[in-house]
């Protein structure tokens, strides 16, 4: 099937082919689900996959989630991450995750831009704030249709990759359209944004790329090649580097700009440092517990759940689309400042064992630009010399800082993709789902077993779903204990 869809026929405005209660994926008892597709124009139809929360679905919150690339597909997160199903490694069949984030949550995974996914189109999006459009006039189809109307006044909430870029982008138009609405200029419904979550984001090129060579320097999971560490600080630091490249482009800011930088930083700095070193995660040797490509289940489900093309993972159209504008190198601090200063309930999190490419989102860099960041929290933030331990089930698990609304965790063990590693005695998503479920909460991050949810209710998975994934996942978690011995 062609991923624009020719033979479409879309109603702009409208939702099309949702399918409810497929039974595919979530097979808990009594929760709902459904999927389809928004026309948010002639050229256009954004893809979507909800599912209620299973416990109190008529109170949760909802989340919006995500993945990046840019050009990613947010089924990526559905079943490699957090969704209600996950990927098993060994076969192209799904397990029902018991640390799934619609536990305590409603959520919605949105396939974006158009032509990522399942989404169809041949819309032209080449930049953050362009994705951001789309998605506002998106989620403002989608609470006018009746199934979906109940969710316009929930407490709301964006997660995502790329999430650098999306999250403040998405974000802050999302406040800007509230604003709008509230004076008369824009018709629709007001979003009520409370929460904003950035898993490995780029936010700061500047702070983030000198975090790319201490990272490659000091990591505690492998050494780097010494001569690939001077010749990457050498492209870093020369006057027409890397460094010197970003400038121009935060300066300058034309598409040719940024795109030279983007270009030329990843090559030289992060392709030198990176040569012959298996992606996304750090550990050396590198048994690397990534979840399994889940393109052969959801081409198996695609009918299933009303998808009108095979699924794509992701987009290379769309990555050269925002390459060409250069918006990987642009800054997104700002952005991401007005809307900690809003009081949105903001976290940055990632994990310390990341590679190329995610590489480029390694923990030093994200606090280096954490550290930089100018906000109503940042002194009390700053102020704060060490780290908390974040303890999952008496495990430490991460290290963490609040200050105000806003939040930093650092999860241990984990490479790109948070949820889809375990860390010694913890499961697979154990550390990101109480993480995601005491923000979702309006909580700061806290060690603690368990959280208090949106209705005062325990945040536990389903006991029976517990035990299951004990004894199902058990040779997971043993190899992931012989890992963690084997680096200490």
């Amino acid at each position: 099937m062609d991923s624009t869809g020719p033979n479409i026929q879309r109603v702009p405005n409208q939702l099309r082919g949702v399918v409810e209660n497929s039974g595919v994926c979530e097979t808990t008892k009594g929760v709902y689900q459904a999927s389809g597709y928004a026309d948010i124009s002639e050229d256009g139809s954004i893809w979507f996959w909800f599912f209620a929360a299973r416990n109190n679905p008529n109170t949760a919150p909802l989340a919006l989630w995500f993945n990046g690339g840019p050009g990613s597909s947010s089924m990526i997160g559905l079943v490699q991450e957090h969704g209600p199903c996950r990927i098993n490694n060994n076969t192209d069949t799904v397990s029902l995750n018991p640390y799934s984030w619609n536990e305590q949550a409603n959520i919605l995974y949105i396939d974006q831009p158009a032509g990522v996914g399942y989404s169809t189109g041949n819309r032209v999006i080449g930049t953050s704030v362009d994705a951001a459009h789309d998605i506002w006039t998106f989620i403002q189809i989608w609470l006018s249709d009746s199934k979906f109307s109940q969710y316009k006044n929930r407490d709301l909430a964006i997660w995502t990759d790329y999430g650098g870029h999306y999250g403040p982008a998405f974000a802050k138009y999302f406040l800007s359209q509230n604003a709008a609405i509230a004076s008369g200029q824009v018709s629709g419904t007001t979003l009520n944004l409370k929460f904003l979550g950035i898993g490995n984001g780029l936010t700061g090129p500047l702070p983030q790329y000198q975090g790319i060579i201490d990272y490659a320097a000091n990591n505690t999971y492998r050494t780097f090649d010494s001569k690939n560490l001077t010749s990457a600080n050498d492209s870093w630091t020369r006057s027409d580097g890397c460094k010197a490249r970003i400038s121009s482009c935060y300066n300058n800011g034309t598409d040719a700009t940024c795109s030279d930088a983007q270009d030329f930083c990843n090559q030289n700095v992060v392709g030198t440092l990176v040569q012959n070193i298996n992606p996304y995660y750090t550990p050396n040797p590198p048994t690397d517990p990534y979840p399994r490509d889940p393109t052969i289940y959801l081409d198996s489900i695609a009918s299933t759940i009303g998808a009108d093309v095979n699924w794509t993972m992701s987009s290379d159209t769309i990555y050269e689309n925002f390459a060409l504008t250069g918006d990987w190198m642009r800054d997104s601090v700002p952005d991401l400042e007005t809307v900690i200063n809003t009081g949105v309930r903001t976290l940055l999190y990632d994990g310390d064992a990341v590679r190329h490419p995610d590489f480029i989102v390694n923990y030093k860099g994200v606090e280096l630009m954490a550290d930089s960041l100018i906000t109503r929290f940042s002194d009390d933030y700053r102020g704060q010399s060490d780290f908390q331990t974040f303890t999952v089930s008496g495990q430490a698990a991460g290290l963490y800082k609040n200050a105000g609304t806003f939040s930093y965790l650092r999860i241990f063990g984990a490479g790109h993709e948070v949820p889809a590693y375990s860390f010694g005695s913890l499961a697979v998503g154990q550390a990101a789902f109480q993480m995601f479920n005491q923000i979702m909460a309006n909580q700061s991050i806290s060690s603690d077993g368990s959280s208090s949810g949106p209705n005062g209710n325990s945040i536990r998975p389903n006991s029976s779903q517990a035990l299951g994934l004990r004894f199902s996942q058990l040779s997971i978690i043993l190899l992931s204990l012989v890992m963690v011995l084997t680096l200490l």
